[in-house]
């Protein structure tokens, strides 16, 4: 061998080494393999023609099995047809294959070698039904084909989506404090980011799933209808905006942070016809926003009206319903809704009839039930199912009903039983409209509010949760999250959810820790800090005292004696009793000198001469028309009486 070649290989071998060992991999210079993607793209497609022929095959199959009729035959042929497809496509893999080989046998692959595996793999796809996609794992043992253990956990899995009360989620459960009185209102945005609270300690308080940890603290707290209970609170289908109804005659909106948007105007009270009147003139009673349009929502009040707004315009509401007895007389409507698609317009009255209206026409109920629930008793929900066909409906005679709104004379099924002590227990279908939810009241230490499930189609109670020792008001289920909210009459809002079957919301809250509060600094010595004891505050001192002494006596303000404290009634208009009354300012300004006089005879005559000689007041006034006095002339008897002594005189 020559030894020039076998240095110059050496050398080479040398190079690639280093350069493996720097890059990690080997095999620079090579040609880099290539692919044809139209060959790629054409086996892919026969591919997924093959498999759509097979699934109709087997669709036939089934069919076929159903009918009674013998399916062996197909059977054979459909297994031959399969077999002819993978047999011709795998003679086609390995042709190309070949000629990839053959083309690219002189060039390498660039980068680390293939693993083990792969080369194994590639032999068991060819064996295997060919899959539309990227390679399985190497790990991968199983097969496309389902087993019967499969097969029977997935019927025990249909058998779980069949019973819907198996989706309820219930495992788990958070509880939000409000306050301490009744929790009246829930409103959870359409995202399930934010849920918003009220009650009749007239709070509305705002809760951030994403940002609470396990202290679950309320982000932010107001009262932004005063001293007004909160009846209703609802996020707009946006989410940007919350419509706030509470004992007042005017509803407000705010913003997702609690800013107000928008409040509407009151009518005038003085107006027969509530149609002529731009608002509200009694109490709200309940509230909601159109299920399409973002900027409509709806009210309904005490003055016998409920009245559609529009966000833009707050001036002035956008229609008026009004409710009518079959005596044509004016009937308070206590609930209202809209249909799913937002044409319905739905309230439940005081007389316990249920009025439906065209959401364009105004004038004349599109559906009207008389007797739904018991007169005088308020119905305190309505509820349109999602299909939009039927209308559950809870009164305040302890009943639950569930309505046809195709033919609305008589309920399709009723739960009775039911106790209902609030104007706003709710009721509501779940996200599969299997099943229908509502809540119990009870009294004070008398048992629990309960939460009850009932099926749609039987109207069987098929599942309760007791929530805790008083009523359960309001009941919200979130088709996103699958997560229930409650509001209880002692101030609780409690989220039940499940961590397999929900989503979000509670969940992402519960797995953060409190935060450590922040230890207070702690001084290492006890220092007493007092005002203008640091150098930077404290005023220059002089360094002779005497200078300072001598120029205070100069300064007439600084060396003025005070005047010591007045006692007695005053003297020189300084007043003893200091006030801030018109009398006390007029005795400061006037100079009033009350000097104790000891004989009050003199103090008396004291101008009595000046006045004699020189007349000012009184006597000018009658110099002309004043007669002249005349007076009798004693006798002498008479003065020798008056010389008489008393005693004398009393004899006589």
């Amino acid at each position: 061998m020559d030894p020039n070649r076998v240095e110059e290989a050496s050398g080479k071998m040398s190079g690639d080494g280093d350069i493996s060992s720097v890059m990690g991999f080997s095999g620079f210079g090579k040609k880099a393999r290539t692919f044809d993607f139209d060959a790629i793209f054409e086996q892919t497609r026969r591919t997924a023609i093959e498999r759509s022929q097979r699934a109709l095959e087997e669709r036939q199959m089934t069919q076929m099995e159903e009918k009674g009729e013998s399916s062996k035959s197909v059977k054979s042929s459909v297994h031959a047809q399969r077999n002819k497809a993978a047999a011709a496509t795998s003679r086609k893999q390995e042709s190309d294959s070949s000629s990839d080989s053959g083309s690219d046998s002189d060039s390498g692959l660039i980068g680390p070698p293939p693993p083990p595996q792969h080369t194994t793999q590639d032999d068991d796809d060819d064996d295997d039904d060919e899959l539309v996609g990227p390679p399985l794992p190497p790990g991968y043992t199983g097969s496309t084909a389902h087993s019967d253990e499969e097969d029977e956990e997935g019927g025990a899995q249909d058998d779980d989506d069949d019973n819907p009360v198996k989706k309820i989620p219930d495992t788990h459960e958070i509880t939000l404090q409000h306050g301490t009185k009744t929790v009246s209102a829930l409103g959870l945005d359409p995202s399930g980011a934010r849920l918003v609270t009220g009650g009749y300690d007239y709070d509305v308080r705002f809760w951030d799933f994403a940002g609470m940890d396990q202290a679950l603290q309320a982000f932010r707290s107001l009262q932004p209808c005063d001293c007004h209970q909160i009846k209703s609170l609802q996020y707009s289908i946006t989410g940007d905006v919350i419509l706030v109804v509470s004992g007042n005659a005017q509803a407000k909106v705010l913003d997702r942070d609690g800013f107000n948007v928008m409040e509407c105007v009151k009518g005038d009270q003085y107006i027969v016809d509530m149609a002529n009147t731009k608002g509200h003139t009694a109490m709200l009673n309940s509230g909601c926003w159109h299920p399409k349009i973002k900027e409509e929502f709806m009210t309904c009040s005490n003055d016998c009206t409920v009245r559609t707004w529009d966000l833009n315009s707050e001036k002035k509401h956008k229609s008026v319903f009004k409710p009518r007895s079959f005596q044509g007389k004016k009937v308070t409507p206590t609930c209202c809704t809209y249909s799913r698609d937002g044409k319905l317009v739905a309230a439940g009255c005081q007389d316990g009839t249920i009025q439906i209206w065209d959401r364009n026409l105004s004038v004349h109920t599109k559906f009207h039930c008389r007797q739904a629930h018991t007169p005088g008793s308020d119905t305190s929900c309505l509820s349109f199912s999602y299909d939009g066909v039927t209308l559950a409906s809870r009164g305040g005679d302890d009943t639950l009903k569930m309505w046809d709104i195709r033919n609305f004379r008589k309920p399709v099924n009723v739960a009775t039983g039911l106790t209902n002590y609030f104007a706003m227990t709710d009721c509501c279908f779940s996200p599969d409209d299997k099943l229908l939810v509502t809540g119990t009241s009870v009294k004070k230490n008398e048992g629990n509010g309960k939460l009850v499930f009932f099926d749609r189609t039987s109207f069987q109670r098929v599942y309760e949760i007791e929530v805790t020792d008083a009523s359960v008001v309001r009941c919200l289920w979130h088709p996103k999250l699958n997560q229930i909210m409650v509001g209880t009459g002692n101030g609780l809002a409690k989220v039940y959810y499940d961590p397999v079957k929900s989503h979000r919301g509670a969940k992402l809250c519960v797995v953060k820790s409190k935060r450590k509060e922040k230890q207070a600094e702690t001084l290492t010595q006890d220092y007493i800090i007092t005002p203008h004891a640091l150098p930077m505050f404290r005023e220059a001192r002089q360094r002779s005292t005497r200078k300072q002494l001598e120029k205070d006596r100069l300064d007439p303000k600084k060396s003025h004696k005070p005047e010591p404290p007045v006692s007695g009634p005053g003297r020189g208009g300084r007043v003893a009793a200091h006030g801030g009354t018109l009398s006390s300012f007029i005795v400061k300004n006037i100079a009033l000198d009350k000097s104790d006089d000891s004989n009050a005879r003199e103090a008396i005559l004291r101008h009595a001469k000046d006045a004699s000689e020189n007349p000012y007041w009184v006597a000018p006034a009658y110099k002309e028309t004043q007669p002249e006095p005349v007076f009798a002339e004693e006798s002498e008897e008479d003065e020798e009486a008056d010389k008489e002594p008393e005693w004398k005189k009393r004899k006589i």
